[in-house]
């Protein structure tokens, strides 16, 4: 199956003459600062970005924050900067994606005098102001506007820590197991999409669990919460009502409480919560071991420290303030996904329902948003903490031997979602198999990646392999999944060829060429057919549907036709040569961007017909390196770079960041070079931002990126040198970088044609 999704705190400025020099360059120092500082978590919350505020370290499951509506395209992070209330803080979030779900374990905080019977979670809505709001990475407060009730809140992997003041004293907390993302609002008579729960109280502990039946079917989750003092009183609600016989542990679909604490006005009230996706007891084990005491304070500056060390991976030197925020935010954004689905002890919760313990060392993952992520943030991973890739990979493979579904394609906490064309594990698996990363069992991938090519009827997949492209008239999105399809192809190539099958490699490379059956010579365009060799009509480029239902998955042929990672110089002969393919391209971006009101919200960024906001245009600026004007790249990465990106809630991305990488985009972009077919294990050059960029690779070598600029307004690279040779070609070898060395652009004013 396979399912498309709807679609705060805290131009490159000129610099000086001097200061472009490549002796002042040399001169700034590397020395690391407080990084945490120069991250704006506001960015991206409003508009389209989808993002959070929430607290978390890097990669962990709990993302403790707050809730300003849980339906709605608009709030399916569970929060959005335009909105002016919040229902409570929920420990689990899903940050930058298309899609909602989780909002596990909702609290909210509200004076006792205060209470009134509540029916949901919504009638404790509190008013607040982003004046009252703080985030920094690792830790969230917001002062509530008419209680005055400050709520603060500290993360580890699997735990989460609250701290409360009540200005009155005598607060009451209200613990809610009935949230759950959904799409429009539930009406009286809709099924809760909350399958089974529980609720236990203690003197001053709760413990709780829940299976949803939101985006991810059937979803588990467990806490454990313990509080810095026993109830004063405890008042169970259980479909709304309060139940007279007070039952220390219950089970329903509807369950919540209100716990009420004796406490002096502005006395600190404290909780901390341990998630786990296996049991009560995993979930108590994963709280006594991260927060065994009682020092809020230690936790937030243990987690800001693992910030600070991830951050510092990538040290950007420029005299522009605002890029560098949105650099380090971006970077921020890159490592709230995956996350980690497993329990300190090593188990699991495996995509097949069952228990599994981890090799020694290892982890397992949740939240691959695979079709968005395997372009750039699983590229960035492989320069910047290739020490994390084997383990990655390796827990997709195994998810996809575990998985009844198979490959996994957008798995959520022991769930496939199915969501979005094609299967682009593939490429993440294939990636760091063709850049050479131990640990990885090429001959168990390829066997379950082989079925998923070969057998596998999934996704119209068995027509692709009949007719050599998807029919219109056999399966939605066709065009887009016969050219993901054939890229997936490739990918499985890649391992087959790791796993020592070459013969099966090559007829993989050969099928990988798919994409051509769909050209149109007359049109120009790929575009739908029918099983009997016919095109669909009538046909609009600009069009996401030409037959009976969506023909293209958030594109439309515009952008499709380019949407051919693996084979630029094949989609360039194609459509005619280099300077066709030149002008194809320039008519690309020199279109008008109307669009037919169907298309999908977060069809944003518009640069003609090229759209910064979703993934499948976002290697295109690349193939003007292959019509042999790489000038033209250079001129629209920029565009796109200083553009597309800002400092505002609003502005900060353009559409959703899909779990990293809209983010991830920029970070490569900005320091020069992007990977246009990542298992090709090569990036194209583009144009650097930053006058230098230090990137620490594997094994504590470093990779110096540095700008050499005429002017400030300097884009054109006229020369290019690694390790003081000559670099005569428009890619880098990623074996190359990953050495470390240094990198020198020489940047011009002026478009020069030849490197």
């Amino acid at each position: 199956m396979d399912v498309s999704r709807r679609s705060f705190i805290g131009s490159a400025a000129a610099v000086s003459a001097a200061s472009l020099l490549p002796s002042a360059i040399q001169a700034k120092s590397d020395s690391v600062e407080d990084l945490t500082k120069l991250v704006q978590i506001s960015i991206g919350t409003g508009g389209f970005g989808h993002t959070i505020p929430a607290a978390t370290v890097p990669f962990g499951v709990v993302q403790l924050g707050p809730d300003t509506g849980d339906y709605g395209w608009d709030e399916c992070s569970g929060y959005r900067y335009e909105d002016k209330q919040i229902l409570g803080f929920s420990h689990t979030h899903l940050s930058g994606a298309g899609i909602g779900d989780m909002l596990d374990f909702r609290v909210t905080p509200r004076h006792g005098s205060e209470q009134t019977t509540p029916v949901r979670a919504a009638d404790f809505a509190a008013r607040f102001t982003h004046q009252d709001e703080h985030a920094e990475p690792g830790y969230y407060s917001v002062t509530l506007a008419d209680s005055g009730i400050l709520a603060e809140f500290t993360a580890t992997e699997r735990a989460g820590f609250h701290r409360y003041k009540f200005p009155k004293g005598n607060g009451c907390l209200l613990f809610d197991l009935q949230p759950v993302w959904r799409l429009e609002e539930k009406k009286p008579d809709e099924p809760n999409l909350v399958l089974w729960s529980t609720l236990a109280i203690g003197k001053d502990s709760i413990t709780a669990s829940r299976s949803t039946n939101a985006w991810a079917k059937g979803r588990k989750i467990y806490c454990s919460m313990k509080f810095s003092r026993p109830f004063a009183r405890v008042d169970v609600y259980q479909d709304g009502k309060l139940l007279e016989n007070q039952q220390q542990s219950l089970e329903g679909t509807s369950l919540m409480c209100v716990l009420h604490f004796a406490s002096a006005p502005n006395e600190a009230i404290e909780a901390k919560t341990g998630i786990s996706g296996i049991s009560i007891d995993g979930a108590q084990n994963n709280l006594s071991t991260e927060i065994p005491d009682w020092d809020f304070e230690r936790v937030r500056r243990s987690a800001k420290a693992k910030w600070q060390k991830e951050l510092s991976r990538v040290i950007v030197i420029s005299s522009n303030s605002r890029d560098r925020r949105i650099f380090y935010t971006a970077m921020y954004h890159m490592m709230l996904a995956p996350t980690l689905f497993d329990d300190i002890d090593g188990r699991y919760m495996g995509m097949d329902g069952k228990i599994h313990a981890l090799p020694p060392g290892s982890h397992n993952y949740s939240t691959y948003s695979l079709w968005d992520t395997y372009r750039t943030l699983h590229p960035m991973f492989t320069l910047i903490m290739p020490e994390r890739v084997p383990d990655f990979v390796s827990c997709i493979v195994r998810q996809s031997i575990e998985s009844p579904a198979g490959v996994t394609v957008w798995p959520l906490q022991g769930k496939e979602t199915g969501c979005m064309d094609g299967y682009s594990s593939a490429a993440v698996v294939a990636e760091a198999l063709v850049k050479g990363f131990p640990g990885i069992d090429a001959k168990a991938a390829y066997a379950v990646f082989r079925r998923r090519a070969e057998v596998d009827d999934y996704g119209g997949l068995g027509a692709y392999r009949q007719y050599g492209y998807v029919p219109c008239n056999v399966e939605k999105q066709s065009a887009s999944k016969t050219c993901n399809y054939a890229y997936d192809d490739w990918c499985v190539a890649a391992i087959a060829e790791a796993a020592g099958e070459r013969e099966e490699a090559a007829k993989l490379r050969a099928r990988s060429k798919s994409y051509q059956n769909l050209y149109d010579h007359v049109s120009g365009f790929i575009r739908p057919r029918y099983t009997d060799g016919h095109w669909a009509s009538p046909f609009n480029p600009k069009s996401i549907k030409i037959t009976k239902w969506r023909d293209y998955e958030e594109a439309n042929a515009w952008e499709t036709t380019f949407l051919v990672q693996h084979d630029g110089p094949g989609l360039c002969g194609l459509l005619g040569g280099k300077e066709a393919f030149e002008k194809k391209l320039d008519e690309l971006f020199n279109q008008s961007s109307d669009l037919p009101p169907d298309m999908p919200p977060d069809m944003t960024g518009m640069v003609g017909q090229y759209c910064q906001g979703n993934e499948p245009c976002q290697h295109i600026a690349y193939y003007y390196n292959v019509a042999g004007v790489p000038h033209k790249t250079q001129a629209r990465v920029h565009q796109l770079v200083t553009e597309m990106y800002g400092t505002r809630p609003d502005n900060g991305m353009s559409g959703n960041d899909d779990c990293g990488q809209m983010s991830a985009w920029y970070c490569m972009n900005a320091i020069g070079f992007y990977p246009v077919d990542p298992v090709s294990g090569k990036y194209d050059i583009g144009t650097p931002l930053f006058d230098r960029v230090v990137l620490n690779v594997a094994g504590g070598k470093k990779l110096v990126v540095e700008a050499w600029r005429e002017s400030a307004k300097s884009i054109y690279v006229k020369a290019a040198r690694l390790n003081g040779q000559p670099h005569s070609e428009w890619k880098l070898d990623h074996a190359d970088l990953a050495k470390g060395g240094r990198l020198i652009f020489d940047l011009g004013d002026d478009a020069p044609k030849n490197l």
